[in-house]
């Protein structure tokens, strides 16, 4: 049995415990659930949980959540993945990453339990914030789903509320070929008797199947419940009513379709989990998410990041960069990894970047920068060059930025982890 005293040792040897499986990926429950019950747990933790799955806005709506729910005043846990600089971001208790020591103690337990079964690193991860969650004694734990759903480690905990953000083509090789095979698979986080959400206007035949068969009364925006924006803010328009609401203080216009999932989803636990429309604003007013759109102006430059990596997040990109004006060019920093439709979210941006500076990303899924550069030719768009990591390809756009000019840098979380750590090595949030 392993044993370490620090978090990095412990990081260390979950990087090299990988078993089969392209990158340590090998979906599948029963390894979890024996290692869970090993570990003294059941699908049914001590405290309500809710569980968020979806291809793009998990986090964002993860982050809204906890918001609205600390503003209420209750002690609220949080597992999401992956991080961008430092692996706490993946366990927060009250908003803030979990401490060394409450990880270490949370991986040792894992390892104690397991004997001599074999668990990816997101597995093992996912245990571990488990009982980092069940030790701090929490209100409320909102998970978020890594991939898929119904095999995904995750869907392990029978979840008392499910928030399904949206459907669209991302891990094709893993969950299917299309929004049908993919909605199955992120269906698969629904149970019977829950309150369920689905923050999306059209989902899948699918998902709406799944959750018949279990007996179970979806909630669906632009049947149930919908936003519209005003002056004023935006509404919120559901079966309880309607509330005037501020706008979220995650830029871009496809936050609210999230936002109004989140609130649909609170509607359901209000029972459980007491919140007001004060909590409500209160939260939806002091979000944050680093990575998410977010600006980090630098020497007067306006440097826009996001961790958008499927065409579906790009365009919503797209959309949100459109909203904000500007008087000069827009540079683009762009890496992707080797599995993901790097062509299609480069098009979804063609018509709003003057010049792509691309990068490459290391490890197995990793895309070598000319590759990509290549790629982007071939698609007519303006490439200013390769580089072998994304920070080089953000100083080399940085020299050529002018007056009006803004910086976009997007694709992967390896991508904007590098730049954020280069811009403000010792806090993602600045």
């Amino acid at each position: 049995m392993f044993h370490a005293e620090t978090l990095a040792e412990w990081l260390s040897f979950l990087e090299a415990q990988h078993p089969k499986g392209q990158a340590g990926i090998e979906l599948g429950l029963e390894r979890v659930r024996r290692v869970l019950g090993a570990m003294g747990l059941s699908a049914r933790l001590p405290f309500p949980v809710i569980t968020v799955a979806g291809t793009n806005g998990k986090g964002s709506s993860v982050a809204m959540l906890e918001a609205v729910l600390r503003a209420a005043g209750h002690r609220v846990g949080a597992y999401t993945s992956p991080h961008l600089l430092r692996y706490n971001e993946r366990v927060r208790l009250d908003g803030e990453p979990a401490a060394d020591g409450l990880l270490v103690r949370g991986f040792a337990q894992v390892e104690a339990a397991r004997g001599e079964v074999p668990l990816t690193y997101f597995e093992f991860g996912t245990l571990a914030a488990l009982a980092v969650l069940v030790e701090a004694q929490v209100d409320v734990a909102i998970l978020e789903v890594g991939m898929g759903g119904r095999l995904d480690a995750v869907n392990v905990v029978d979840a008392d509320a499910a928030l399904i953000t949206n459907v669209a083509l991302d891990h094709t090789e893993w969950l299917g070929p299309d929004r049908e095979a993919i909605g199955r698979e992120k269906a698969g986080i629904l149970r019977a008797g829950q309150w369920a959400v689905i923050a999306e206007a059209g989902p899948p035949q699918s998902v709406l199947d799944h959750a018949q068969r279990l007996g179970l009364r979806l909630w669906r925006r632009g049947c149930d419940f919908d936003w519209t924006l005003g002056e004023a803010g935006w509404t919120w328009q559901g079966p309880q009513g309607s509330y005037l609401l501020p706008l979220p203080a995650l830029p871009g216009t496809h936050q609210l379709d999230n936002a109004a999932g989140v609130v649909m989803l609170l509607e359901g636990l209000r029972g459980r989990l007491p919140w007001t429309i004060e909590h409500l604003r209160t939260g939806l007013a002091t979000v944050r998410h680093p990575g998410r759109l977010q600006c980090v102006p630098q020497g007067g430059v306006p440097v826009w990041i996001d961790v958008a990596h499927n065409p579906a997040g790009v365009e919503a990109l797209a959309r949100a960069m459109a909203e904000e004006s500007t008087g000069g060019r827009t540079l683009a920093v762009f890496s992707a990894l080797a599995d993901k439709d790097a062509g299609g979210m480069a098009r979804a941006l063609a018509g709003q970047v003057d010049a792509w500076y691309v990068a490459g990303l290391p490890g197995p899924r990793g895309r070598e920068a000319d590759a990509l550069a290549d790629l982007l030719r071939q698609a007519g768009l303006p490439v200013a060059g390769a580089w072998s990591r994304p920070a080089m390809a953000y100083n080399a756009a940085m020299d050529e930025t002018g007056v009006g000019d803004r910086l976009l840098v997007f694709g992967s979380f390896l991508c904007v982890a590098d730049i954020l750590d280069h811009i403000h090595p010792s806090d993602p949030e600045a």
